[in-house]
C-alpha cells in the first residue's frame, strides 16, 4: 500500500470554509484548493470578492480556482478577467457549456489567447475534453476538470475514460487533468495510478487519510466496538425469556 508521500497526483482541497481552508493549508500533501458556487453558498458566504481575497491571504502561492457565475458568455468573459485579476495563483472555473447547453470553448479559446489560467469544469464526455483541449493555448497553465465521481454515479467505470483523457491531453503538456468529484479515498490511488496529475478532495475524505495502512484486524475490531458502544449507549434490550 502506498503512502500519501509516495503519492505523484496532486491532492487539492475541494471547500469554502476559511477555517478549513487555513486548516488544511498547513498540510504539506495539500497542493492547491478548488471552490464553486453551490460549496460557497451551503458555507453562508454572501460576498464572492471579499471571499476570494481572504481566502488568497490564506493561500497566497497554491493554485486557487474560483468560478464564474454567469450564464452570458459575455458576462462571463468579465467575470473571468476580474477573477484573473486577483492573483498569479489563481485560475477560473468555466463551465463547460451555460445551463442552455451551449458549448463554452469559444469563450475559453478567448480567454486562453488572453493568458488567463482557465480550469475548465463540469466536463463527463471525451468530446467534451476534445473541445476544451483544441481552446487551450500551449504556453498557458490550464486545469480540465472531469467529473469521474459523477460519472462513477451513473454506473460507468471512470478509469478507462480518464485514461483516455490523459491521451488526448498529452500534446498539451501544460494542461492537466483533474479527477473531480471522488466518491471515497481509494479513487486518489486510482487517480495516482493512471498518472492523473490532479484530484480534488473534500473534507470529509480527506480525513480518512488517517486511515491509510490502517491493519483491517484492528479496523474490524473497532468496527465491533463501535457497534457494541452505540448500542450499550442507546439502552438497547431484547428480552430472551
Amino acid at each position: 500500500m502506498k503512502k500519501v508521500s509516495d503519492l505523484k497526483v496532486q491532492i487539492f482541497a475541494d471547500g469554502a470554509e476559511i477555517a478549513v481552508i487555513s486548516q488544511m493549508a498547513q498540510k504539506p500533501y495539500i497542493k492547491g484548493f478548488t471552490t464553486n458556487p453551490t460549496l460557497m453558498r451551503k458555507a453562508g458566504i454572501a460576498d464572492y470578492k471579499p471571499f476570494a481575497l481572504e481566502v488568497l491571504k490564506v493561500v497566497p502561492t497554491l493554485p486557487l480556482s474560483f468560478e464564474v457565475f454567469s450564464d452570458d458568455f459575455a458576462e462571463m468573459e468579465k467575470q473571468a478577467l476580474e477573477i484573473a485579476s486577483w492573483g498569479k495563483n489563481v485560475y477560473v472555473k468555466i463551465p463547460i457549456t451555460n445551463t442552455k447547453g451551449e458549448p463554452a470553448a469559444p469563450l475559453v479559446a478567448k480567454l486562453a489567447k488572453a493568458k488567463v489560467q482557465v480550469n475548465v469544469t463540469a466536463i463527463m464526455t471525451l468530446d467534451q475534453v476534445r473541445e476544451t483541449v483544441a481552446a487551450l493555448q500551449p504556453d498557458v497553465a490550464s486545469y480540465v476538470s472531469v467529473f469521474a465521481g459523477r460519472i462513477a454515479d451513473t454506473g460507468v467505470d471512470p478509469l478507462p475514460l480518464m485514461q483516455e483523457c490523459l491521451r488526448i491531453m498529452a500534446p498539451n503538456p501544460k494542461a492537466e487533468l483533474i479527477w473531480a468529484s471522488p466518491r471515497e479515498l481509494l479513487n486518489v490511488f486510482q487517480a495516482d495510478d493512471i498518472g492523473c496529475h490532479v484530484i480534488t478532495v473534500t473534507p470529509d475524505i480527506l480525513n480518512k487519510l488517517a486511515l491509510v495502512g490502517k491493519d483491517l484486524g484492528v479496523y474490524s475490531l473497532d468496527t465491533v466496538k463501535m457497534f457494541y458502544n452505540d448500542a450499550t449507549a442507546a439502552g438497547f434490550s431484547i428480552s430472551t425469556k
